[in-house]
């Protein structure tokens, strides 16, 4: 895809493809324009979020036409470079407002169920195949430091009452086939998927009245309603304007005091013979989390391959050759006795981080509506955030949506230079906190 000329800020550019898009079939992206120019609904961004939002509205509102507009193809996006990893636990229960935590927390389960529901009912409706398997998830400590906020974290769970196994340094060697981690624990509150998979049949799914246009970047928005949206290939104008393109609603003008953008880095080997995957642990796919944010993230993926991802940037990739070594150190101390640690495929993936944990989700002026804000965890979450917001514009109220319009929005978070410096020693203080978990 060609880029115009100064136009690349508003939307994220890859050095390369997503290597989930690339184990896949060859797809051919929907580019062709709808018949008019004129929608009540248009959603900008076709990650989970904006897809979730488009087939809601279409849902309530089957005569209307509806456009997505995105600049990547469906599996080339964002959505299609996470981990893959979906699970339906809070992230951040720690947000101010009239609940305890505790009642947050209990409020945010049940929203991320149903958008874990709502993503399996869509999946076997569609009739296509993402790697759905509900296998749970483990979390590993390699340092005292980790191993404290592993045994913070259960206390927690207790809390919640969700389920666990504890496991010590033999029973995690016994299960990943690495003696790294000192301690670790399993729940089974996870669901892996193939990334690109899953996006791919979401977008080739969407109803009837909802027009998918990839690989046309917007470029600029105008207006106080109606809007006009400026794409690579032409105006549009939408009576509702919908931001789904997380901390890239920033680039149009909008929410620019509440997002930042984080890249982050995978890297995927080649089909492992049978010697070295029978050093992976007894299962064929698991997963583990780091005991801390910048930690390595592991995914044993079904089918022979492994998944390492590790590091974060501000705003801006990183030399993937350079980042494609810090994976390959990370994989080799845990794997020492691998044969080699060669990946075929290392790509970067954008998000959105906030100051404070918090999702923008509402109203930002009038017709004109926002999802964005993930902060790293957008599959399940960015799936019900745009369910709920399309229920909201629609005018179909819940005690759910009630729910999230009262959690906590994002901070306030200082202009550049200031927001960068914060930024960048954050994450210097949390990769020396990390140590080893990196």
């Amino acid at each position: 895809m060609s880029h115009p000329p100064g136009q690349s800020r508003t939307y994220p550019l890859y050095q390369s493809g997503s290597g989930w898009n690339a184990m896949l079939p060859a797809r051919a992206p929907r580019t062709a324009p709808p018949p008019h120019t004129r929608f009540r609904h248009v959603v900008i961004g076709a990650g989970y979020t904006g897809l979730a939002a488009a087939r809601r509205l279409a849902e309530l509102q089957p005569r209307e036409p509806i456009l997505v507009l995105d600049a990547a193809s469906a599996g080339e996006g964002s959505a299609g470079r996470n981990s893959g990893f979906l699970i339906n636990l809070p992230h951040n229960t720690r947000m101010g407002g009239h609940h305890s935590p505790l009642q947050i927390a209990r409020k945010q389960i049940a929203m991320y169920q149903a958008g874990l529901d709502w993503l399996a009912e869509l999946a076997e409706r569609g009739g296509f195949d993402c790697g759905w398997d509900v296998a749970g998830k483990y979390h590993a400590a390699a340092t005292e430091l980790g191993c404290r906020n592993l045994r913070a974290s259960l206390a927690q769970y207790r809390e919640w009452g969700v389920a666990y196994t504890e496991l010590d340094r033999e029973a995690m060697h016994e299960r990943l086939g690495t003696r790294y981690y000192q301690f670790g624990y399993h729940s089974m509150n996870n669901v892996f998927v193939q990334p690109a998979a899953l996006i791919r049949g979401l977008a080739d799914t969407l109803p009837q009245n909802v027009w998918l246009m990839e690989n046309n970047p917007v470029l600029a928005v105008g207006g106080s309603g109606p809007y006009t949206v400026r794409s690579a290939s032409g105006e549009f104008t939408a009576d509702n304007l919908i931001l789904a393109n997380n901390a890239f609603a920033r680039k149009l003008g909008f929410l620019r005091s509440r997002l930042v953008t984080i890249y982050t880095y995978a890297g995927v080997t080649p089909v492992l013979d049978a010697a070295q995957q029978a050093l992976l642990g007894q299962r064929d796919q698991w997963g583990v989390i780091p005991a801390n944010r910048l930690g390595t993230t592991l995914r044993r993926i079904r089918g022979g391959r492994f998944m390492v991802r590790s590091a974060y940037s501000y705003e801006a990739e990183q030399p993937l050759e350079r980042m494609a070594q810090l994976l390959r150190d990370s994989f080799r101390r845990r794997y020492p006795e691998l044969a080699a640690h060669d990946f075929e495929y290392v790509w970067s993936g954008s998000t959105a981080l906030t100051g404070n944990g918090a999702s923008f989700v509402g109203r930002v002026r009038p017709g004109l509506y926002a999802a964005v804000g993930c902060n790293g965890a957008g599959v399940i979450k960015g799936t019900i955030h745009g369910k709920l917001l399309a229920e909201q514009i629609a005018g179909r109220r819940s005690p759910m949506l009630d729910d999230l319009e009262a959690f906590e929005k994002p901070n306030w978070l200082p202009p550049d230079p200031l927001r960068r410096i914060g930024v960048m020693i954050a994450i210097a203080s949390q990769a020396k906190k990390a140590g080893l978990e990196r």
